[in-house]
Protein backbone atom coordinates (compact mmCIF):
# COMPACT_ATOMS: atom_id res chain seq x y z
CA UNK A 1 0.00 0.00 0.00
CA UNK A 2 0.70 3.83 -0.28
CA UNK A 3 2.17 5.71 2.92
CA UNK A 4 4.03 8.81 4.16
CA UNK A 5 6.77 7.50 6.08
CA UNK A 6 9.06 8.94 8.78
CA UNK A 7 12.52 7.23 7.39
CA UNK A 8 15.27 9.79 9.30
CA UNK A 9 15.33 12.74 11.68
CA UNK A 10 16.42 15.81 10.49
CA UNK A 11 16.24 18.96 13.08
CA UNK A 12 16.88 21.61 10.32
CA UNK A 13 15.37 20.09 7.31
CA UNK A 14 12.57 17.72 8.18
CA UNK A 15 10.79 16.95 4.75
CA UNK A 16 14.72 15.16 4.33
CA UNK A 17 13.04 12.40 6.19
CA UNK A 18 9.83 11.58 4.10
CA UNK A 19 9.32 8.92 2.64
CA UNK A 20 6.82 8.40 -0.16
CA UNK A 21 5.82 5.12 -1.57
CA UNK A 22 4.98 1.46 -0.65
CA UNK A 23 4.99 -0.05 2.67
CA UNK A 24 3.60 -3.41 4.30
CA UNK A 25 0.34 -3.50 4.83
CA UNK A 26 -0.78 -3.42 8.68
CA UNK A 27 -1.62 -6.88 10.23
CA UNK A 28 -4.02 -6.39 13.29
CA UNK A 29 -3.83 -7.73 15.80
CA UNK A 30 -5.75 -9.23 18.73
CA UNK A 31 -8.53 -6.44 19.44
CA UNK A 32 -7.34 -4.43 16.76
CA UNK A 33 -9.02 -3.87 13.22
CA UNK A 34 -8.56 -2.14 9.91
CA UNK A 35 -9.73 0.94 8.25
CA UNK A 36 -9.28 1.67 5.01
CA UNK A 37 -8.70 5.75 5.23
CA UNK A 38 -10.56 8.15 3.09
CA UNK A 39 -9.00 11.36 4.41
CA UNK A 40 -6.34 12.26 6.78
CA UNK A 41 -5.30 15.37 8.38
CA UNK A 42 -1.70 17.17 9.15
CA UNK A 43 -0.28 18.49 12.64
CA UNK A 44 2.58 19.99 14.30
CA UNK A 45 3.13 16.70 15.77
CA UNK A 46 4.37 15.16 12.93
CA UNK A 47 6.93 17.96 12.03
CA UNK A 48 7.82 17.81 15.17
CA UNK A 49 8.28 13.89 14.77
CA UNK A 50 10.88 14.22 11.46
CA UNK A 51 12.70 16.68 13.73
CA UNK A 52 13.56 14.14 16.14
CA UNK A 53 10.98 14.94 19.30
CA UNK A 54 9.01 12.29 20.94
CA UNK A 55 10.16 9.48 18.61
CA UNK A 56 13.26 7.00 19.19
CA UNK A 57 15.43 6.23 15.93
CA UNK A 58 14.98 2.53 16.80
CA UNK A 59 11.13 2.84 15.96
CA UNK A 60 11.88 4.02 12.20
CA UNK A 61 10.51 3.64 9.71
CA UNK A 62 7.53 4.80 10.84
CA UNK A 63 4.37 6.07 8.84
CA UNK A 64 3.50 9.09 9.71
CA UNK A 65 -0.25 11.02 10.76
CA UNK A 66 -2.33 10.56 14.43
CA UNK A 67 -5.82 11.91 12.32
CA UNK A 68 -7.86 10.00 10.22
CA UNK A 69 -11.61 9.13 8.69
CA UNK A 70 -12.51 6.13 6.30
CA UNK A 71 -14.41 2.55 5.89
CA UNK A 72 -13.98 -0.38 8.15
CA UNK A 73 -14.08 -3.77 7.88
CA UNK A 74 -17.85 -3.90 8.07
CA UNK A 75 -18.41 -0.99 5.86
CA UNK A 76 -18.93 1.52 8.28
CA UNK A 77 -18.02 5.16 7.77
CA UNK A 78 -15.65 5.98 11.05
CA UNK A 79 -13.34 8.22 12.74
CA UNK A 80 -10.26 6.93 14.33
CA UNK A 81 -9.46 7.84 17.93
CA UNK A 82 -5.55 8.84 18.32
CA UNK A 83 -4.59 7.75 21.38
CA UNK A 84 -3.77 4.50 22.32
CA UNK A 85 -3.75 3.72 26.35
CA UNK A 86 -5.56 1.73 28.44
CA UNK A 87 -9.06 3.47 29.13
CA UNK A 88 -9.91 1.02 32.12
CA UNK A 89 -6.81 1.66 34.04
CA UNK A 90 -7.05 5.59 34.14
CA UNK A 91 -10.99 5.96 35.15
CA UNK A 92 -11.88 6.04 31.30
CA UNK A 93 -9.75 8.25 30.24
CA UNK A 94 -7.05 6.97 27.83
CA UNK A 95 -5.12 10.29 28.10
CA UNK A 96 -4.46 9.62 31.75
CA UNK A 97 -2.88 6.47 31.17
CA UNK A 98 0.74 6.78 31.64
CA UNK A 99 1.50 4.53 29.16
CA UNK A 100 -0.39 6.17 26.90
CA UNK A 101 1.16 7.02 22.87
CA UNK A 102 -0.39 8.41 19.77
CA UNK A 103 -0.69 6.72 16.75
CA UNK A 104 2.61 7.26 14.85
CA UNK A 105 4.91 7.18 18.35
CA UNK A 106 4.29 3.28 19.00
CA UNK A 107 2.23 2.18 16.24
CA UNK A 108 2.21 3.39 12.08
CA UNK A 109 -0.13 6.14 11.90
CA UNK A 110 -3.16 7.31 9.42
CA UNK A 111 -0.62 8.82 6.50
CA UNK A 112 -1.75 5.35 4.40
CA UNK A 113 -4.18 4.03 2.36
CA UNK A 114 -4.66 1.71 5.47
CA UNK A 115 -4.21 1.93 9.26
CA UNK A 116 -4.63 -0.72 12.23
CA UNK A 117 -6.09 0.79 15.37
CA UNK A 118 -8.13 -0.77 18.18
CA UNK A 119 -11.76 -1.40 17.59
CA UNK A 120 -12.63 0.78 20.54
CA UNK A 121 -11.01 3.56 19.05
CA UNK A 122 -13.42 3.23 15.99
CA UNK A 123 -15.90 6.19 16.57
CA UNK A 124 -18.79 6.41 14.07
CA UNK A 125 -18.63 9.39 11.46
CA UNK A 126 -21.94 11.08 11.46
CA UNK A 127 -23.11 11.46 7.72
CA UNK A 128 -23.17 15.36 7.71
CA UNK A 129 -19.57 15.32 8.03
CA UNK A 130 -17.28 14.85 5.05
CA UNK A 131 -14.55 12.34 5.42
CA UNK A 132 -12.19 15.23 4.81
CA UNK A 133 -13.88 17.50 7.62
CA UNK A 134 -14.14 14.74 10.23
CA UNK A 135 -10.50 13.82 9.56
CA UNK A 136 -9.65 17.22 11.51
CA UNK A 137 -11.36 16.46 14.34
CA UNK A 138 -9.27 14.01 16.53
CA UNK A 139 -6.33 16.19 17.75
CA UNK A 140 -6.46 19.60 17.17
CA UNK A 141 -10.65 19.95 17.52
CA UNK A 142 -10.31 17.58 20.26
CA UNK A 143 -7.79 19.23 21.89
CA UNK A 144 -9.86 22.28 21.97
CA UNK A 145 -13.14 20.87 22.94
CA UNK A 146 -11.50 19.84 26.38
CA UNK A 147 -10.21 22.63 26.86
CA UNK A 148 -13.13 24.78 26.55
CA UNK A 149 -15.49 22.33 27.82
CA UNK A 150 -13.91 20.29 30.36
CA UNK A 151 -10.84 22.24 31.56
CA UNK A 152 -11.81 25.87 31.41
CA UNK A 153 -14.64 25.94 33.98
CA UNK A 154 -16.49 28.85 32.35
CA UNK A 155 -19.54 28.92 30.58
CA UNK A 156 -21.35 30.65 27.40
CA UNK A 157 -21.56 34.07 27.45
CA UNK A 158 -18.14 34.13 29.05
CA UNK A 159 -14.84 36.20 27.33
CA UNK A 160 -12.31 33.59 26.91
CA UNK A 161 -8.50 34.90 24.91
CA UNK A 162 -6.68 32.30 22.90
CA UNK A 163 -2.98 32.86 22.14
CA UNK A 164 -1.56 32.94 18.49
CA UNK A 165 -4.65 32.91 15.79
CA UNK A 166 -3.97 30.86 12.99
CA UNK A 167 -2.79 27.19 14.40
CA UNK A 168 -4.89 24.15 14.27
CA UNK A 169 -6.08 24.31 18.38
CA UNK A 170 -6.73 27.87 18.33
CA UNK A 171 -8.70 27.97 14.90
CA UNK A 172 -11.14 25.32 16.92
CA UNK A 173 -10.91 27.53 19.77
CA UNK A 174 -12.61 30.27 18.18
CA UNK A 175 -14.80 27.93 15.96
CA UNK A 176 -16.33 25.94 18.99
CA UNK A 177 -16.30 29.00 21.46
CA UNK A 178 -18.70 30.65 19.18
CA UNK A 179 -20.86 28.20 18.43
CA UNK A 180 -21.10 27.41 21.94
CA UNK A 181 -21.79 31.08 22.84
CA UNK A 182 -18.42 32.47 24.41
CA UNK A 183 -17.33 35.81 23.37
CA UNK A 184 -13.99 34.77 21.65
CA UNK A 185 -10.85 37.05 22.24
CA UNK A 186 -7.88 36.15 19.80
CA UNK A 187 -4.11 37.36 19.37
CA UNK A 188 -1.46 37.23 16.89
CA UNK A 189 1.57 39.14 15.09
CA UNK A 190 -0.07 38.56 11.84
CA UNK A 191 -2.64 41.26 10.53
CA UNK A 192 -4.04 39.16 8.02
CA UNK A 193 -4.64 36.29 10.79
CA UNK A 194 -6.20 38.76 13.09
CA UNK A 195 -8.48 39.74 10.21
CA UNK A 196 -9.32 35.77 9.54
CA UNK A 197 -9.97 34.91 12.76
CA UNK A 198 -12.44 37.82 12.78
CA UNK A 199 -14.16 36.64 9.82
CA UNK A 200 -13.95 33.02 11.39
CA UNK A 201 -16.17 34.05 14.76
CA UNK A 202 -13.59 35.66 17.17
CA UNK A 203 -15.36 39.09 18.28
CA UNK A 204 -12.09 40.81 18.58
CA UNK A 205 -8.40 40.45 17.67
CA UNK A 206 -5.65 42.08 19.30
CA UNK A 207 -1.43 41.97 18.62
CA UNK A 208 0.46 39.53 20.78
CA UNK A 209 1.01 41.42 24.32
CA UNK A 210 -1.85 44.32 23.44
CA UNK A 211 -3.61 45.90 26.57
CA UNK A 212 -7.00 44.22 26.64
CA UNK A 213 -10.44 46.46 26.89
CA UNK A 214 -10.64 44.13 29.88
CA UNK A 215 -9.35 41.16 31.67
CA UNK A 216 -11.05 37.64 30.74
CA UNK A 217 -12.76 34.78 32.51
CA UNK A 218 -10.18 31.97 30.75
CA UNK A 219 -7.53 32.13 28.70
CA UNK A 220 -6.48 29.22 26.05
CA UNK A 221 -2.81 28.99 26.53
CA UNK A 222 -0.39 26.71 23.38
CA UNK A 223 2.48 29.00 22.69
CA UNK A 224 4.18 29.30 25.93
CA UNK A 225 6.94 31.35 27.13
CA UNK A 226 6.00 34.28 24.41
CA UNK A 227 2.92 34.68 25.60
CA UNK A 228 2.90 33.20 29.37
CA UNK A 229 2.86 36.78 31.46
CA UNK A 230 0.11 37.92 28.92
CA UNK A 231 -2.39 35.00 29.41
CA UNK A 232 -1.72 35.81 33.31
CA UNK A 233 -2.05 40.00 33.07
CA UNK A 234 -4.97 39.01 30.70
CA UNK A 235 -7.28 37.22 33.15
CA UNK A 236 -9.95 38.42 36.02
CA UNK A 237 -9.23 37.47 39.52
CA UNK A 238 -10.49 33.56 39.96
CA UNK A 239 -9.63 33.54 36.42
CA UNK A 240 -8.36 29.87 34.60
CA UNK A 241 -5.80 29.33 31.98
CA UNK A 242 -5.81 26.08 30.10
CA UNK A 243 -2.78 25.31 28.58
CA UNK A 244 -1.98 22.15 25.96
CA UNK A 245 1.19 23.37 23.86
CA UNK A 246 4.20 25.12 24.39
CA UNK A 247 5.83 26.23 21.07
CA UNK A 248 8.07 28.54 21.89
CA UNK A 249 9.41 27.07 25.07
CA UNK A 250 8.30 25.73 28.01
CA UNK A 251 10.31 27.31 31.05
CA UNK A 252 8.22 31.24 31.71
CA UNK A 253 8.65 32.92 34.58
CA UNK A 254 6.15 30.85 36.97
CA UNK A 255 4.61 34.91 38.45
CA UNK A 256 3.48 32.51 41.62
CA UNK A 257 2.84 35.77 43.27
CA UNK A 258 0.05 36.72 40.79
CA UNK A 259 -1.26 32.91 40.91
CA UNK A 260 -2.05 32.65 44.30
CA UNK A 261 -2.82 36.83 45.27
CA UNK A 262 -5.44 36.87 42.32
CA UNK A 263 -6.54 33.30 43.40
CA UNK A 264 -5.68 31.95 39.30
CA UNK A 265 -6.10 28.38 38.36
CA UNK A 266 -3.23 26.69 35.78
CA UNK A 267 -5.05 23.68 34.15
CA UNK A 268 -2.85 21.23 32.25
CA UNK A 269 -4.72 19.48 29.02
CA UNK A 270 -4.43 17.30 26.68
CA UNK A 271 -6.00 15.25 23.69
CA UNK A 272 -9.25 14.01 24.71
CA UNK A 273 -10.60 10.78 25.66
CA UNK A 274 -12.73 8.61 22.98
CA UNK A 275 -15.81 9.66 24.10
CA UNK A 276 -14.97 13.00 24.26
CA UNK A 277 -14.22 12.70 20.69
CA UNK A 278 -18.16 11.17 19.90
CA UNK A 279 -19.45 14.28 22.04
CA UNK A 280 -17.30 16.47 19.37
CA UNK A 281 -18.69 15.48 16.50
CA UNK A 282 -22.10 15.02 17.77
CA UNK A 283 -21.77 18.79 18.84
CA UNK A 284 -20.48 19.80 15.36
CA UNK A 285 -23.30 17.45 13.74
CA UNK A 286 -26.34 19.69 16.22
CA UNK A 287 -24.79 23.08 15.64
CA UNK A 288 -23.51 23.41 12.50
CA UNK A 289 -19.71 24.03 13.20
CA UNK A 290 -17.23 22.43 10.76
CA UNK A 291 -13.47 21.99 10.97
CA UNK A 292 -11.58 24.95 8.43
CA UNK A 293 -9.57 23.38 5.59
CA UNK A 294 -6.72 25.47 4.36
CA UNK A 295 -6.26 22.44 1.94
CA UNK A 296 -6.53 19.64 0.70
CA UNK A 297 -4.08 17.62 -1.27
CA UNK A 298 -2.95 13.76 -2.60
CA UNK A 299 -1.57 11.81 -0.33
CA UNK A 300 0.91 11.37 -3.20
CA UNK A 301 1.64 15.16 -2.49
CA UNK A 302 2.24 15.41 1.46
CA UNK A 303 5.24 17.21 1.17
CA UNK A 304 3.67 20.29 -0.16
CA UNK A 305 1.13 19.92 2.86
CA UNK A 306 4.52 19.57 4.94
CA UNK A 307 6.28 22.28 3.47
CA UNK A 308 3.32 24.80 3.83
CA UNK A 309 3.09 24.12 7.36
CA UNK A 310 6.82 24.83 8.21
CA UNK A 311 6.98 27.90 6.21
CA UNK A 312 3.70 29.08 8.35
CA UNK A 313 1.55 29.84 5.42
CA UNK A 314 -1.54 27.92 6.44
CA UNK A 315 -4.49 28.76 8.19
CA UNK A 316 -6.65 26.25 9.58
CA UNK A 317 -6.07 22.35 8.28
CA UNK A 318 -3.89 20.64 6.08
CA UNK A 319 -5.87 17.77 4.75
CA UNK A 320 -4.63 14.35 3.14
CA UNK A 321 -7.09 13.17 -0.04
CA UNK A 322 -6.37 8.99 -0.21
Amino acid sequence: MFAVTAVRFDADDPISGLKLGEHAEPEPTAGWTTVAVRAASLNHHDIWTLRGVGLPAERLPMILGCDAAGIDEEGNEVVVHPVIGDSAAAGGDETLDPARSLLSERYDGTFAERVAVPRRSLVPKPAVLSFEEAACLPTAYLTAFRMLFHRANVGPGSTVLVQGAGGGVSTALILLGRAAGYRMWVTSRSEAKRARAVELGADQAFGVGARLPERVDAVMETVGEATWAHSLRSLKPGGTLVISGATSGSAPAAELSRIFFLQLSVVGSTMGSRDELARLLRFCEQTGARPVIDRTLPLAQAADGFAAMIAGEVFGKVVFAV
